[in-house]
């Protein structure tokens, strides 16, 4: 019973019957637009409402099916940029720059250099490309 419950939790996520093939040749890196994107009855790709906006983790060929596990959500972050760093609680707000230690996407959690302090701490990824600093946990 319990897989099948989780079966039909990524039933959304699955790949359907008639699916999303690249228009053209797709290099790893490609934030996907509705030009980059064709249907096919034939074949098995995921819904094209899903790929749109997604960034292609590998190349993918014209004419191929794109399937989910070769697309990512867009990098915001890039590894070795200069960013800024920001802590909010309770009224006080902090920001300073940093550098990233990795490179992310939106809501996702990075590691990060504080420049003043050479500190190293985790920050997520903000829609606008900032980062928020969380409270280390007790």
């Amino acid at each position: 019973m319990l897989r099948l419950a989780i079966l039909l939790s990524l039933a959304p996520l699955a790949v359907q019957a008639g699916g999303t093939i690249a228009g053209r040749n797709l290099p790893a890196g490609t934030v996907l637009s509705a030009a980059d994107i064709a249907l096919d009855p034939a074949a098995t790709g995921i819904d094209p409402a899903l790929a749109v906006g997604q960034q292609t983790r590998v190349a993918v060929y014209a004419g191929r099916p794109i399937g989910a596990g070769q697309l990512a959500p867009p990098t915001l972050v890039s590894r070795n940029q200069v960013v800024t760093l920001r802590y909010e609680r309770a009224g006080l707000s902090i920001e300073t720059e940093g550098r990233a230690l990795g490179a992310g996407g939106e809501g996702e959690v990075i590691r990060v250099m504080n420049l003043s302090s050479r500190a190293t701490l985790n920050a997520r990824v903000n829609a606008d490309g900032t980062l928020s600093v969380a409270e280390r946990p007790n």
